[in-house]
């Protein structure tokens, strides 16, 4: 299929960001903000951006099709629109971070990608408070303001910078895997899957590991680095698609250090 023009969809990003998301930063009262599952929260600046977004990039393409977190949310079986059929899809993520956002903290974007027949073909990553745009298509690289992007060089697992995302592991695991951040040079939480995603493609972090693969948190951001050289891979080393939403996502600079991290984060039974 001929991809819409990749600026076009940013520009549909910022405008609107800029009139259902920015105005509604550290402006929102109580009644803004519900929770869809405990810790889970929503705002009207997350509803509103997703309505937007929804009918000016299926205007833009005609005959598309959305996943949106907050649709999906309120029908799951939304998600099903990802492994069938050839129409292309829209994954729409309108406020990533949104417990940043709804307390005050400037950590959150915009993240959007576009998948066809199980695989993303493109993909954005808005920092609205930065004004930051990463724009990724398949084969084409990554880009930012007209710079191409590249991941950091791989390096020794106690060199490494990255982020040990641990929320939706069970306590145990979790306990376990906060245990490693010692080993690394240094290890980061930022509640927010854009922006970890933004600094693996401008060179502030080497590494990062989730347990939820939801597709509107991961599909911009999986294609962006891998497009800036990075290793994406699922835990059991088979590639990510958009529609697989369990086996985790291990990212890494190599296929060695991707191993290399794997080996570490799982070790084998009976290992040590």
């Amino acid at each position: 299929m001929i991809l819409p023009d990749p600026d076009k969809v940013a520009a549909i990003l910022r405008e609107v960001a800029a009139a259902e998301i920015v105005p509604r930063f550290r402006t929102l009262a109580a009644g803004d903000i519900r929770e869809k599952g405990p810790g889970d929260l929503v705002t009207v600046a997350d509803e509103a951006a997703e309505r937007l977004l929804t009918a000016r990039l299926t205007d833009l393409l005609p005959g598309s099709l959305v996943v949106g977190e907050e649709a999906a949310a309120a029908d799951p079986a939304i998600l099903s629109r990802l492994s069938m059929g050839s129409d292309p899809v829209w994954i729409i993520d309108p406020v990533d971070g949104t417990y940043n956002f709804a307390h005050g903290r400037p950590v959150f974007a915009v993240l959007l990608a576009l998948a066809v027949g199980g695989r993303t073909l493109a993909g954005w990553i808005y920092d609205p408070m930065g004004k930051r745009m990463a724009i990724a298509q398949a084969g084409e690289g990554a880009w930012m303001a007209g710079k191409r992007l590249r991941a950091l060089p791989g390096a020794p697992l106690p060199d490494l910078r990255g982020s040990l995302s641990t929320k939706f592991f069970d306590p145990g695991e979790r306990a376990r895997i906060e245990a490693l951040r010692p080993l690394f040079a240094g290890t980061y939480r930022l509640f927010c899957a854009g922006h970890e995603y933004l600094n693996l493609v401008t060179g502030q972090g080497q590494f990062a590991l989730y347990n939820r693969t939801m597709p509107w948190d991961h599909a911009a951001g999986a294609l962006a680095f891998a497009e800036a050289g990075g290793h994406v891979a699922r835990w059991d080393g088979s590639p990510y698609g958009p529609a697989d939403v369990t086996g985790g996502i291990l990212l890494a600079p190599d296929p060695q250090t991707w191993t290399d991290l794997h080996a570490l984060i799982f070790p084998p039974a009976g290992a040590g």
